[in-house]
């Protein structure tokens, strides 16, 4: 039975991607296209949010219920930004973030406690609070809020750099 833990998780997703529509609202293809010296693109931060091409996030966290205690190799940093990427428009990228993220918090909606508390070894994350082998509420945490959250300031700094604030 699904509990109030992943509906919580999934209110707290579509919560965040409202406020990363928010920050993209009206925003051109020109300066949505435009990067600082060595800094991604603001298309290559939705590209990033949107995870891997074809699959997203969602195998990641169906290799939790899956597998018991799948290793996951996390690419950090990757952009994802493919050419099929370069050629959407800004709105078409946003609007994968956002189905990305309806996804996963149908997902995070219908877990039960017992697959919220599921294991992964993640290596990648040793040194963060998630730890090694964090749990399957504790990823879909991280990566409903945390990440959103980080790359949403981080969307911020970048526009401020190409004069739009």
């Amino acid at each position: 039975m699904a509990t109030a833990t992943g509906k919580q998780l999934a209110k707290t997703i579509g919560k965040h991607i409202g406020e990363l529509q928010k920050m993209c609202a009206g925003l051109d293809e020109n300066t949505a296209s435009r990067a600082p010296e060595g800094r991604w693109s603001p298309k290559e931060i939705l590209s990033h949010l949107a995870g891997p091409e074809g699959g997203g996030h969602m195998p990641i966290l169906q290799a939790f219920l899956d597998q018991d205690t799948p290793r996951i190799d996390l690419v950090i940093e990757d952009p994802f930004y493919s050419e099929k990427r370069a050629r959407m428009t800004f709105a078409e990228l946003l609007a994968e973030v956002q189905e990305e993220y309806e996804r996963i918090s149908e997902f995070a909606a219908g877990l039960t406690m017992k697959q919220l508390d599921r294991k992964a070894h993640v290596p990648v994350l040793k040194d963060t609070p998630l730890g090694e082998h964090p749990t399957l509420e504790g990823l879909l945490g991280g990566l409903g809020f945390f990440h959103i959250e980080f790359h949403i300031a981080h969307l911020r700094e970048i526009l401020k750099s190409l004069g739009r604030e």
